[in-house]
């Protein structure tokens, strides 16, 4: 692909490093924000700026936020003793979209994958240890992808609080075994967290 600007290369070759966006289309965009008024470019390119050097990760749940604690642990009317363990922010907006979910979250940011050089350390699990040994939670909701990497997941954190009195559930199974849970539908996805079922049952199918 030739360029009659090295500006523009640069800018498309920076698009086009996006997933799922190849030169073409990373060319059509960056014509698009050409063609458009200097200050929709600008708020853009400000938003982009902005997102990365002042966004903020909740210090209780892990999920992205404007403040140190996101609003979903801030809210009183939530019930903090219920958390529902996800793999990333994506899953906590799926479930919330639902309306049937009035307790807390802990975003993992990832699943235990040896494949990729994934471990416990490089998940958020260390600090979920902590609040099951420090807080007064009741249950824990194990609302991770239906893959290998997140039956194991799941598992290694079960056996990290099997002896703790804690309740441990997993979503009903009305997600089909491999599907990403941002990708289900909000009937299903709804239905299976308030259908969810003992942890240990799960293990013995």
């Amino acid at each position: 692909m030739n360029f009659s600007s090295k500006i523009l290369e640069n800018a498309v070759q920076e698009v086009a490093l996006l997933p799922g966006i190849g030169k073409r289309t990373a060319l059509r965009l960056v014509l698009h924000l050409l063609d458009q008024p200097s200050e929709r470019t600008t708020n853009l390119a400000s938003a982009l700026v902005d997102l990365k050097m002042k966004i903020k990760f909740c210090k209780e749940c892990h999920n992205i936020s404007d403040q140190p604690i996101c609003e979903i642990c801030a809210d009183a009317k939530r019930d903090q003793s219920l958390i529902c363990i996800v793999e990333d922010v994506r899953d906590v907006m799926a479930i919330e979209n639902t309306q049937q979910f009035s307790g807390v979250y802990h975003v993992l940011g990832g699943k235990i994958n040896p494949m990729e050089g994934i471990g416990p350390s490089d998940l958020t699990i260390d600090s979920l240890i902590h609040k099951v040994n420090s807080s007064e939670i009741t249950e824990l909701i194990f609302a991770l992808s239906s893959t290998m990497e997140g039956d194991t997941t799941n598992y290694y954190i079960f056996k990290q609080i099997e002896k703790s009195s804690i309740k441990v559930s997993t979503i009903a199974r009305g997600i089909a075994v491999g599907d990403e849970l941002e990708y289900a539908d909000q009937i299903s996805l709804g239905r299976s967290i308030l259908q969810r079922v003992p942890f240990e049952n799960s293990l013995k199918n």
